[in-house]
């Protein structure tokens, strides 16, 4: 990571001062302020969180929604906290889920016996899509 300027007195005088835990340690010239980078976690792109609470809203369970995008459960349960996203009820209904390239999903909408019935909605997950069914449940 490439040091600019100094955070105290944004000069760019900086030269590198030893390394504390592992981390380089800097000087300002100017100010003789000492300072050291904190390192840059991991980040995640926005358009997984979201997918990831898209699909947790339509029912899915952590489990599920890490093994379709590959993000581990823990984190989503943590966005799901950290929005302060509550899952509506659904009691006369339970989700299902298919994931198709786009030929199958072609081939699966022109089945008409297969639509009718339930509500769904199709998402766009890389170069695949995924079908979410709500189906009745039976009494």
């Amino acid at each position: 990571m490439e040091i600019l300027a100094c955070p105290k007195c944004q000069s760019d005088t900086i030269v590198k001062s030893g390394i504390i835990k592992e981390r380089q340690r800097y000087l300002c010239k100017s100010c003789n302020y000492y300072f050291t980078v904190n390192k840059l976690g991991k980040k995640i792109d926005d358009y997984y969180v979201t997918k990831a609470l898209q699909l947790y809203l339509e029912g899915l369970s952590f489990r599920e929604i890490e093994r379709i995008i590959g993000v581990s459960h823990v984190s989503i349960s943590n966005w799901v906290k950290e929005f302060k996203i509550k899952k509506p009820p659904h009691p006369n209904y339970h989700p299902t889920y298919k994931i198709f390239k786009h030929a199958e999903l072609v081939e699966y909408l022109q089945n008409k016996d297969q639509l009718s019935g339930a509500g769904m909605i199709i998402t766009e997950l890389g170069d695949k899509f995924m079908l979410i069914k709500w189906e009745r449940f039976k009494d």
